[in-house]
């Protein structure tokens, strides 16, 4: 019979030999596709068991999950990345885990952003998420509001501008859009050289979000298998 971490290691080799067949179609290399392993709804033993499989990057999207989650696997050698929609209320929260933010999409969220990290004594990583679609509801600011909030993020204590973020549209093509937010991230490394990381790509559309440049891509369902409802 199959135990939990058998299921989560036949998912990560499958997952693996996705990412490396795209690196190798796009002429890249392995090491430069970083994977984010989105364990929302996903208990902490199966957090443990993915470090045990050499896993390093982690994602949350929902901060009253993601905390007592970080606390608990607190001892392990692991990046907490924060996905997910995020209001200004919860950002001392986000701040006391997270390394990476990749839904930065207003001034007021850094601003609320920034002074909670220097209250904590943190440096913490901020992505631009970018609206590639007309869905208020998905986040994201429109391509033209990326320079001025890129500028604020790269400017404000406590924070360090990493680079862009998007989700697909529902419903298209990914490809159209993933080269998209590679043309705005190359306009952003003009002012910002060091704003390297694209976020981008999920388990349904990793390969096309590597094929234009991502370096980070979000999987959790290929991962870990079908969610279930998250009940507070």
């Amino acid at each position: 019979m199959k135990t939990r971490r058998d299921e989560i290691a036949a998912g990560l080799a499958e997952v693996e030999r996705r990412i490396s067949e795209a690196c190798e179609a796009a002429g890249r290399a392995r090491r430069e596709v970083t994977l984010v392993a989105v364990t929302k709804t996903y208990p902490a033993s199966d957090v443990g068991i993915l470090t045990e499989l050499g896993v390093r990057d982690v994602a949350e999207n929902r901060d009253q999950e993601a905390a007592p989650k970080a606390a608990e696997c607190s001892g392990l050698p692991l990046t907490w990345h924060f996905v997910g929609q995020l209001q200004t209320n919860k950002a001392r929260s986000v701040v006391s885990y997270a390394h990476v933010i990749h839904s930065v999409d207003r001034l007021r969220l850094a601003e609320a952003l920034s002074r909670e990290a220097v209250k904590a004594g943190r440096e913490v990583v901020c992505l631009v998420q970018v609206a590639l679609d007309d869905d208020p509801a998905r986040g994201g600011v429109a391509p033209a509001g990326i320079p001025p909030l890129a500028d604020a993020i790269a400017e404000a204590p406590g924070l360090v501008l990493g680079g862009v973020m998007a989700v697909a549209p529902l419903g298209a093509d990914p490809g159209p859009a993933f080269a998209r937010l590679r043309e705005l991230s190359s306009a952003l490394r003009g002012d910002h050289p060091g704003a390297t990381v694209i976020s981008a790509g999920m388990s349904a559309d990793l390969a096309d979000a590597i094929a234009h440049g991502a370096t980070h891509v979000r999987v959790g369902t290929a991962l870990l298998g079908r969610r279930k409802p998250f009940v507070r």
